[in-house]
């Protein structure tokens, strides 16, 4: 019974976390529309902190979520990902992970 207590919480944590993240979405349109630097900020530290955490619970390890981040980048740099061709934005976010 104890069992299946724990799935279901673990289960319904889930569904709150991935309802979390559409709701850091939403704010972070709604700060956008109303040009809010702090709001906007706030939102997309949100909704990242809500990612890694459903990671977390989803069974991928905070190190594992930024290994895989980093080989998006890579993956996005050797593809010339637009924003990289344009802004070098790819490259930079790859030195920022790298030196944390």
């Amino acid at each position: 019974m104890q069992r299946e207590m724990d799935v279901a919480k673990r289960a319904k944590v889930i569904e709150w976390l991935k309802t979390e993240v559409v709701d850091h979405v939403s704010r972070l349109f709604k700060a956008l529309w109303e040009g809010s630097t702090t709001r906007v900020m706030d939102s997309l530290a949100s909704l990242i902190v809500s990612s890694y955490i459903l990671g977390r619970r989803l069974g991928v390890s905070y190190r594992d979520m930024d290994d895989s981040i980093l080989e998006k980048l890579k993956k996005h740099k050797q593809e010339g990902h637009q924003l990289e061709d344009w802004y070098q934005d790819i490259s930079t976010l790859e030195e920022h992970m790298r030196k944390r």
